[in-house]
């Protein structure tokens, strides 16, 4: 199981102040006059992000050059009819909604895998500002665990995530898979706390006989 590695681009006042070329004097004053106000951390800590990045070096993305993209996915190469169907029901949904649409994607990759290459690059292409809408036919086609998040993180930078079928698609032995990469990276992770914990008993009982 590979855990989300994926984490947003922030910057605090003087690292913005050095990406947007400006002084922190100037970042601040924009942030107290409203200007260009800075964003707040749950600790109350100032900082930016790259949709902030664009507004301080006045780069828009003009609506027109912005991309409806679909996103078709499954876990293995024996599911290859598997994807070829999903895509054709991609294709007859997004005709029925009166969907353009600029770019198809299909990978074969786990639902839980985040390093996943066209999953990763349509993050950075939601991140700059290129994708406006994302289609994808269910929420596990998209990701496993975690929806809510990529769906906060497209909505934050201007992206609508459409979901054909809000039901699970996935066949029961790929879900029986997903299921037992979770059990297996806990069972590892108890495992290595129970090592742990031995070390530290013979430790302190080696401290103990001197």
């Amino acid at each position: 199981m590979v855990y989300l590695s994926i984490m947003l681009k922030l910057y605090r006042v003087g690292e913005f102040a050095n990406r947007i070329r400006k002084s922190t004097d100037t970042v601040r004053r924009w942030d107290k006059q409203g200007t260009l106000p800075a964003k707040r951390s749950v600790g109350g800590h100032r900082y930016y992000d790259e949709s902030d990045v664009r507004k301080a070096l006045g780069i828009e993305i003009p609506e027109v050059s912005r991309k409806t993209v679909v996103y078709c996915r499954v876990s293995s190469r024996g599911q290859l009819d598997d994807l070829k169907s999903q895509v054709k029901a991609m294709r007859q949904f997004c005709l029925g909604a009166g969907i353009a649409v600029d770019d198809w994607i299909e990978e074969i990759a786990g639902g839980m895998n985040f390093k996943r290459r066209q999953f990763l690059s349509v993050i950075n292409r939601i991140e700059s500002g290129e994708i406006t809408k994302l289609v994808i036919a269910h929420k596990d086609r998209w990701t496993r665990f975690g929806f809510d998040f990529f769906e906060w993180f497209a909505q934050k930078h201007g992206c609508e995530i459409v979901v054909a079928n809000q039901e699970q698609l996935s066949p029961q032995q790929e879900m029986v898979e997903d299921l037992m990469a979770v059990v297996h990276t806990f069972s590892c992770r108890l495992y290595g706390l129970r090592n742990y914990k031995k070390t530290i008993r013979k430790a302190a009982e080696g401290e103990t006989d001197e």
